[in-house]
C-alpha cells in the first residue's frame, strides 16, 4: 500500500435524493489488482462510475497518480490514464469488433503488436473481427469489453463484474486473459460478484457495506477466514469453484 495509484479520500456521492457512497476511503495499490467486494446494492458500481466522472462526488478526493480528478470530467480522466469495463460493457452492437476497438483507441487502427496481443487474450475476437459486434454471444462481448479497454495503455483499469452470468468455461478463459493483464504489471481495481475468481486474481481486498469501506485487507487474508467472510459478505468464498 506504500505506492498507490489511486486514493479515495472521504468520498460522498448522491444520486437524486439518494446518499449512495457515504464516506468511502480506499486505496489501490500500483502494481496489483484490487477486489472491491460486498453484497448487492452497497455502492460498488456507484464507486467504480463516481472515479470516472460519470457520477460526480458530492465531496471528498479522488486522488490519481498524485492528482485530485474529482472535478474532472470523464473524458479528461480517461485521456489521464484510466480504462473503465462497465456492467453493462458499452459495446456498440451495429458495428463490427474492429470498428469498437478503433473508437476504443484515439490514436485510430490498433498498431499490430497491440492487436496480436488481445488476440492472445481473447481468440474469438480474431475470428469476429469484420462481424457486427452484436452478432457476438454474451462472453465474446464480454472479451470485446474488456479488449476495448486494453486499446490503449491504461495505468489503471476498473472492471465491473467481468464475468456476471457467464458459463464455467467462458469465465475461465476471463480469468485467464485478467492474468495475463496482471502480470504485465496492470493496476486493477475490479467489482466481482464470483468469488472465486475474486480470491485467485486479487492481490488486496476493499469490502463495502452501506456506502463505506467496512474493511481492508490481503485477499489472502480474507479468503483464510471464513468467519470474516460471512461477517462481512453473508456467504464464505468456499461456496464457489474455482475459476
Amino acid at each position: 500500500m506504500s505506492d498507490p495509484i489511486l486514493t479515495l479520500e472521504e468520498v460522498h456521492t448522491d444520486i437524486g435524493r439518494y446518499r449512495i457512497l457515504q464516506g468511502v476511503n480506499l486505496v489501490a495499490p500500483r502494481g496489483a489488482v484490487t477486489m472491491l467486494l460486498g453484497r448487492n446494492g452497497v455502492g460498488k458500481t456507484t464507486t467504480l462510475r463516481t472515479i470516472m466522472g460519470l457520477w460526480r462526488a458530492r465531496s471528498g478526493r479522488i486522488v490519481f497518480d498524485g492528482a485530485d480528478i474529482a472535478a474532472s470530467p470523464t473524458p479528461a480522466i480517461a485521456r489521464a490514464g484510466i480504462g473503465y469495463v462497465p456492467e453493462d460493457m458499452g459495446i456498440f452492437s451495429d458495428l463490427t469488433v474492429e470498428e469498437n476497438m478503433i473508437l476504443a483507441a484515439r490514436s485510430g487502427p490498433l498498431a499490430e503488436a497491440r492487436r496480436e496481443r488481445i488476440f492472445a487474450a481473447f481468440p474469438p475476437l480474431r475470428t469476429f473481427w469484420r462481424k457486427p459486434a452484436g452478432t457476438l454471444s454474451g462472453g465474446q462481448k464480454q472479451m470485446l469489453a474488456i479488449a476495448r479497454a486494453m486499446a490503449e495503455e491504461r495505468r489503471l483499469y476498473l472492471i465491473d463484474e467481468p464475468t456476471k452470468g457467464l458459463a464455467p468455461a467462458i469465465v475461465a478463459a476471463m480469468a485467464a486473459a485478467l492474468r495475463a493483464l496482471k502480470a504485465e504489471g496492470a493496476s486493477i481495481l475490479m467489482v466481482e460478484q464470483n468469488f472465486s475468481v475474486a480470491r485467485h486474481l486479487g492481490d488486496h481486498a476493499a469490502v463495502m457495506d452501506d456506502g463505506r469501506i467496512v474493511w481492508t485487507g490481503a485477499m489472502a487474508e480474507l479468503a483464510g477466514d471464513r468467519a470474516l467472510q460471512e461477517r462481512l459478505m453473508g456467504l464464505s468464498l468456499d461456496a464457489h469453484g474455482e475459476p
